[in-house]
């Protein structure tokens, strides 16, 4: 029987609001455990929450980014249930008016086709504290700094069918969230999870099957991972006549499965009701006027203006625009050497591959986007080789100093005088008298192949200073003369 894979996801994105989303406490993270609780976190009696109107600012942006409708009235709800990190026994959260309605986001696949995956609605709500399991003794500690935290939870259609389709639609919230400003996207450090409730049915079922819960997962690759053998183990499940239940289930990494957590009825009765400690929010047109002003290139927007203004491949542009830091590196590059092709290979060639095998992020990168455009003009001017220029990034990233102050330093030149290529081509010939007898007996075939030995020698002979180029074309002349 063939199989068709049916996913929604649940992203919560925590907002990069100063102060959380009821109290004045701070949102830093990893400070010590219990130091960013104030009393209206810890519930304490009397004390009454105030909302921020920065995390609902952020909410709208999000919103009108998806082209979603945007609730003109929107209303806080208490989830109600009972957990050691919840000392208020209920969490703040937006059920039946949330900020954010329907929109949709388009996602770029791997064989270059645009999907559209819709998302049902995001809701401001707050995050729950933190259970510690490790180095109490056999107890549980509990850290509430995280207790109020500002989240807008992004719940997907369950449009997407394949795990690789889940992973590039996360991917496209997290650059869109980071371009917006609104979150900084770091998933190691629990800012962006991902809820991933995934089903099977037998292909051509309109009814969908039976779905599980898979909580809080903290990475791209894992994403997948979890995803995958989820499906797998659903599939199997059902052809060895058993029935998948609805249930919350957790990723193991370590061991590459996932397993139960708990059993999950059919609906949760979390007993939701209007906050009666928070008034309604209402959303004036003139508000969102406003921020939609201020609403910067986003993701699908740059990556267009990328292929028109500077005639970049698709690829090219999706990887260039994929986060609002590249974008801006390649744009500063481009803007140095006036070369976008050039600036996009070095860009995501030989930066990208000294930014990964380092583990760093771009912002952290040792190279900046001065000093690359300003050897990108040396490799233009004909100053230096592509070979060469390889040579002169690995010392910037040494910090050896700008392109210019190596070249001079190392003497570096390309060596572009006619009369001294063609003097060194000679005596390299004369050394391989034999290698120019036989080329010049072969046929046009066998030619082609030899002709990059004298190449190869010729650029030995300089120690990679004469100009590629040049050194073909007066090699060629002399070979067949």
């Amino acid at each position: 029987m063939q199989w068709e894979t049916v996913i929604g996801l649940e992203i919560h994105a925590q907002l990069s609001t100063r102060s959380k989303i009821f109290s004045g406490s701070a949102t830093t993270f990893g400070a010590e455990a219990n130091t960013q609780a104030s009393l209206v976190d810890l519930a304490m009696p009397g004390t009454l929450p105030v909302l921020n109107e920065e995390a609902v600012r952020m909410a709208c942006k999000f919103g009108l980014a998806i082209d979603a409708n945007i609730a003109p009235r929107n209303v806080f709800a208490r989830k109600n249930y009972f957990y050691p990190d919840l000392p208020k026994g209920y969490q703040t959260s937006q059920m039946d008016h949330p900020i954010v309605g329907k929109g949709h986001l388009d996602i770029t696949l791997e064989d270059g086709t645009v999907k559209r995956v819709g998302i049902t609605r995001a809701h401001l709500e707050e995050d729950a504290g933190k259970s510690l399991h490790e180095d109490f003794h056999g107890m549980s500690g509990i850290d509430l700094n995280r207790a109020g935290t500002p989240l807008l939870e992004i719940v997907s259609e369950p449009d997407i069918r394949s795990a690789k389709e889940a992973v590039a639609y996360v991917k496209a919230i997290h650059a869109l969230v980071r371009y917006l400003g609104i979150c900084d996207g770091n998933m190691a450090e629990g800012s962006l999870r991902c809820d991933c409730n995934v089903s099977v049915r037998p292909k051509g079922q309109a009814e969908f099957g039976t779905r599980a819960e898979i909580k809080n997962v903290n990475s791209f690759r894992f994403i997948e991972k979890a995803i995958n053998h989820e499906v797998q183990r659903q599939i199997d499940l059902i052809e060895e006549g058993g029935k998948v239940v609805q249930e919350t289930r957790l990723y193991d990494p370590n061991k590459d499965e996932t397993r139960s957590m708990r059993s999950k009825e059919e609906a949760n009765d979390y007993r939701y009701f209007p906050c009666p400690d928070l008034l309604p929010v209402v959303i004036e047109p003139s508000f969102l006027d406003a921020l939609r002003n201020e609403l910067p290139e986003l993701p699908d927007q740059k990556r267009e203006r990328f292929q028109s203004a500077f005639g970049l491949s698709a690829y090219d542009a999706s990887v260039l625009s994929a986060s609002r830091e590249m974008a801006d590196y390649f744009e500063k590059v481009q803007g140095i050497c006036g070369d976008a092709k050039l600036a996009a290979n070095w860009v995501m060639g030989e930066l990208s591959s000294l930014l990964n095998k380092d583990g760093l992020e771009i912002e952290q990168s040792p190279v900046s986007a001065e000093q690359l455009g300003g050897m990108i003009l040396r490799i233009k001017d004909n100053t230096i080789s592509g070979k060469i220029a390889k040579m002169v990034f690995e010392a910037m990233a040494n910090g050896e100093g700008s392109a210019d102050q190596i070249i001079e330093a190392k003497g570096l030149k390309q060596v572009t005088d006619s009369g001294a290529i063609e003097s060194m081509l000679d005596e390299m010939l004369a050394a391989n008298a034999d290698q120019v007898e036989q080329y010049r007996a072969a046929d046009e075939a066998k030619r082609g192949k030899m002709f990059g030995f004298f190449v190869g020698q010729a650029m030995k002979a300089s120690k990679g200073k004469a100009n590629p180029q040049q050194v073909n074309e007066l090699l060629k002349k002399k070979l067949e003369s």
